[in-house]
């Protein structure tokens, strides 16, 4: 999906209030968060590559959030395609 923002996608799809907007720069694909609910989110997080998330999602090991999941690399480069 596209809007004001750029491309995204749903990373939780039972909360649509909630969009992950992928972007891609020199083969690299970047991600960005923002919810509907927490207005300063997008403000306070910058656009994160997804290497650095790799590195962050083992601090995550056992707990409820699983970065992976949330981050979908596949999906991103499934949105990232169809746009191209």
């Amino acid at each position: 999906m596209k809007d004001e923002r750029g491309l995204y996608y749903y990373p939780f799809p039972d909360n649509r209030r909630v969009h992950m907007y992928v972007k891609e720069s020199e083969g690299v694909i970047w991600f960005r968060m923002w919810n509907a609910d927490d207005s300063q989110l997008w403000d306070q997080h910058a656009w994160v590559p997804y290497g650095a998330i790799m590195k962050a999602a083992d601090m995550y090991a056992g707990k409820a959030f699983d970065p992976r999941r949330a981050y979908d690399i596949e999906l991103a480069r499934g949105v990232l395609d169809e746009n191209r």
